[in-house]
């Protein structure tokens, strides 16, 4: 399979561990990206079975929205008992790096809500230690330059992605050069920075369930 097949592969068995899951009031956590996408095309399909969903940026809301799904704001719904969403890594300890949408924080906030948070990649996210993949780091715009220079000090080199605005009318540095061993302990640093709204480190909330495409079809790895 190539990457796009294995991708919409696990956009499908991301929609078969919902079948007989979800019930006429229930609302579905769906993230962002092009797996995520892969995700809405099929979640479409049973949208019948279910209430709606929460969305993590505007363009997921929008996508959902024309395929006939109600879209919630997540301040209106009680619970939720799934997020569906991709990541740019994973390791096996199910820790991730979000962000390369930029969605991040909304990401991280539906994450928190669910009940149970099923990432979708293909198995190229697959790393022994996380960091390749530069660390998106969303700040407050006046607090970029001050939050870069704090960033130098963990010998790691941010770089601001210019012309990008976040959903929530903020700024994003990419920090390049991390090796990432203990990522809860580094996910709470970054965000104790004065300025950070939140970073794309998703350790002390990782995934539960982790569906990875790969040529042969799709390995479901749990805990």
């Amino acid at each position: 399979m190539t990457q796009d097949e294995m991708k919409q592969a696990v956009g499908r068995a991301a929609v078969e561990q919902l079948k007989n899951k979800l019930e006429s009031d229930s609302v579905v956590g769906v993230g962002t990206g092009s797996t995520a996408n892969c995700f809405i095309e099929e979640l479409a399909k049973i949208k019948h079975t279910f209430d709606g969903a929460v969305a993590s940026s505007e363009a997921t809301a929008e996508r959902l929205k024309s395929h006939g799904i109600p879209v919630y704001d997540l301040n209106s719904v009680n619970q939720l008992d799934f997020y569906v969403d991709g990541a740019d890594e994973f390791n096996e300890r199910f820790e991730l790096i979000k962000g390369g949408g930029g969605a991040m924080t909304r990401e991280k906030i539906v994450a928190a809500v669910a009940k149970t948070f099923i990432c979708i990649v293909d198995e190229s996210k697959k790393v022994d230690i996380l960091g390749e993949f530069p660390l998106p780091v969303e700040v407050i715009p006046m607090a970029r330059s001050y939050v870069a220079r704090e960033l130098c000090k963990f010998d790691a080199e941010p770089i601001y992605r210019d012309g990008f605005t976040t959903d929530n009318g903020n700024q994003i540095l990419d920090v390049h050069n991390l090796e990432i061993n203990a990522a809860i302990a580094l996910e709470e640093k970054i965000n104790n920075l004065v300025g950070v709204v939140t970073n794309g480190l998703f350790a002390a909330r990782p995934a539960d369930i982790i569906l990875v495409g790969t040529p042969n079809g799709v390995d479901i790895l749990t805990p």
